[in-house]
Formats: C-alpha cells, structure tokens, sequence
C-alpha cells in the first residue's frame, strides 16, 4: 500500500467513526418518533462509576426527553412553580452546557398534576432550529447556532388542568401540536419560520359527550404514518383517533370509543395502527385501558369497519410501547413489563417489576431498553422468550425517554443529563 495513501484512508476511518458517534434523536422517541434506534451498538451495562462519559447537571425540573442533532443535546426544564420556563444545550461529546436560556416567565402558575411538570413536552430539533413547547404556557423557535429565540406564541391556550404533555411533531414546513384540555380539543400546524398558523382542526364534540368532563383532556404526541402513498397524522385523544391530513388539517377518519386523559402516543408497524386509551371502568367495576390494532386505510366512521382487535390492559398507560418485527413491548402502569403479539393481541410473555415504568421503552441494537422512576434501566433481548440482559442504576428518578446516538444512550434523570456509552 502506498505510503501517501495510508493517511488519508485513516483519516476518512477517523471522520467516519466521529460521524457515527455523533447522529441524530430529532424528537420523542426518536426521528420518526417510533422508539427505534437505528445504531448498530448500544451500552449493554452501566451505574454511577462505569461507563458514563460524562454527568452535567440539570437545573429545574422536566420530563421532556433530550433530542440530538450535529453535536448539541437539547431539553427543557422549569421552575416548580412554573414560572420560569427554559431551553437547555449542551455539547454532546462534553456534557458541557451550551445554552440556558429562559423562554417564557408566565405571570401566573397554573395548575398541574403532582407527577407532571411544567416542561414536559419534549422538543423538535432540524437543522437550524429547535423548536420547544410548554403546551398552553408557550411555543419558541430557537436559532441552534446562537441561541436566539427566533418566534413565540402566547396566545394558543386549552386548560390541561393537569399540566402539558404532548410533544412536538415536525412535518415539511410546519410546526405540528396537540392540544386537547377539557374546554377545547384540537390540532395546529404553524410555519416553522415565522410561527404563524396555517391550519387548526378542531375536534368532533359529540363523542366527548359521554365521558365526564374532567376526563375529556389528553396529552399524546401525534403520529405520521404513510397509507397508499398518502402521509397521514394519527392522534388519539381521549374520546376519538383521528387521522388528519398534515398539509390541510382536514380529518380524514375517526374511531370513537376512547377513555378519559389519554397519556400514550399512537405506534404503527406494517401499515397498521395501535394506540391505548385513557381508563375506564369495566361492567365489574375493575379499571382498565384498552389497546386498539386498526387499519389506517380508510374514511369517515371506522370503528365497526377498521377495528382488528382490542384488549384490555393496566389503567392510564404513561409510556408508549415500541413494536418491532410484530412484537409489541409495553412497560404498563402496574409495573409490569409486557411483550403482546401484533397479529392478535395476545400476550406472548411478562415481567413483574418492583418500580413503576413512566418513561417510554426504546428497541435498539436487538434490544428492548426499560427505564424506571427509581432510576434503573432493564435490558431485555427483543423476542418471543423473556431474557433480561442487564439491570442498570442511576441516582435520582427516570421519567424521560432516552434517546440514542452513535454508541451511545443520552439518558435523563430528575437532576442529571448523562452520556452513557
């Protein structure tokens, strides 16, 4: 081999493996907001004094997931009283932070529920921009070069009573958000550059009229799914799934039969749709969910038509399950984790927990990635047979979905941004 080409080929090996260390987590649950990791490895074990590349403090308090782009990592965090709303950056190969800036300061702390914040919603990043959301409180567009807050809006309000919890969805040119309190329910699409509305679909009201009023609020995150060439935005609230046209905002399809203030957002896998509803009370008084398989491909009222099955599962699902190669695997409220089969619903197998699982699970490099409120991580390998891996701790609490790049898990707790690898 020539001796003037053997620098050159390891730098290009060089420039490669710092590009595959640094890649991209552009939303919750990651860029297509489906909980698949596309990396090739990830961290199997870690704690406290192995494995971690770096720990930086997070001030505040916040849920919202951390989403990567380029070398930056970008959360939001708030005040406890809500009165101070921020934007975090920091640097991914440092941990070092980048950016604090502090958003909004609203005039008065509304009311949320006592496990919710005030910065849960997760943000959106592109190239350019990152665009945060603090629900009723406020939406921003920051510059990622200098940290200029580019657009706000004040002024597209519901009453969560509870709090905010839906994410940001980036869709072409628009800025897409769910807002659905227990006065209005409806979707908005702004223009990423100025902020401005271009389109706002209400909800139907009449399915909304059977369950109680405190119950007609919800928190998921959209969905985008293509159906025979056609991109359609999947959002569940509480009383009816609707899938939208995300250019128009005009509703394409609803299945009324949902439950009050769903949390999980929509998944899909193989052109079908599933989603969990918020809870209710079965004719022998026992609480549950339900989870709904459908066929996207359709119109009007298709719930007696598009409907392949439902079950029951535990009430008031916080985390959105990941499916991979039919397999559907679900941390639920009662500390169970719990793998089901796509094709019919049926459980395949289950795992009691001793914590209870609020932040969403993530399938990566052949694994399903669990993370709890008492700060531990099980690894579980994707499949028919139950196999945990590994069992991992943190100190502190875990609510937030982490997100993965390169080799790497950027993983939050109630006081900490860790860089595992």
């Amino acid at each position: 081999m020539s001796k003037i080409f053997l620098p050159v080929i390891l730098l290009l090996a060089s420039m490669t493996d710092c590009f595959s260390q640094k890649g991209e987590w552009t939303h919750f649950r990651g860029n297509n907001l489906n909980g698949i990791a596309t990396v090739g490895q990830a961290p199997l074990q870690w704690d406290e004094s192995s494995h971690i590349k770096w720990k930086t403090a997070v001030h505040g308090r916040g849920w919202s997931s951390p989403v990567v782009l380029g070398n930056q990592v970008w959360l939001t965090t708030a005040t406890a009283d809500g009165r101070e709303l921020f934007a975090m950056c920091f640097d991914l190969e440092t941990g070092k932070i980048m950016h604090d800036i502090k958003v909004f300061t609203p005039e008065t702390s509304l009311p949320k529920h006592a496990v919710n914040t005030y910065a849960t919603p997760t943000p959106a990043i592109e190239d350019g921009f990152v665009y945060v959301h603090y629900g009723t409180m406020g939406t921003a567009c920051i510059n990622t070069a200098d940290g200029r807050v580019v657009w706000t809006r004040t002024d597209i309000h519901c009453d969560h009573i509870q709090g905010p919890g839906s994410s940001v969805m980036l869709y072409k040119d628009l800025v897409i958000l769910h807002y659905e309190g227990v006065d209005v329910r409806f979707l908005i699409a702004l223009d990423k550059r100025s902020g401005k509305t271009v389109w706002q679909t209400n909800r139907q009201e009449e399915p909304y009229k059977r369950i109680p009023w405190v119950e007609t609020k919800a928190y998921v995150t959209p969905l985008l799914v293509n159906v025979k060439g056609r991109d359609l935005i999947i959002s569940n609230g509480s009383a009816i799934a609707n899938a939208f046209d995300p250019n128009t905002g005009e509703e394409v399809w609803g299945l009324a039969g949902g439950a009050g203030s769903t949390i999980a957002m929509p998944f899909e896998e193989n052109g079908i749709v599933f989603f969990e509803t918020g809870y209710f009370l079965t004719e022998n008084r026992t609480r549950v969910s339900e989870m709904y398989a459908v066929n996207p491909d359709g119109s009007g009222d298709i719930f007696n038509t598009n409907v392949l099955w439902s079950i029951y599962v535990a009430p008031m699902p916080l985390s959105t399950p990941v499916i991979k190669d039919g397999l559907i695997y679900a941390g639920e409220s009662n500390r169970t984790l719990r793998c089901i089969d796509a094709s019919d619903g049926k459980e395949v197998w289950s795992y009691k927990l001793s914590s209870t699982i609020n932040s969403s699970p993530v399938y990566a490099a052949g694994r399903i990635y669990f993370s709890t409120t008492a700060g531990q991580t099980l690894v579980v390998r994707a499949g028919r047979e139950f196999n945990l891996l590994s069992e991992n701790k943190l100190d502190g609490e875990i609510w937030a979905t982490p997100a993965f790049v390169g080799n790497s898990i950027l993983m939050r707790t109630d006081s900490y941004l860790y860089r595992i690898e």
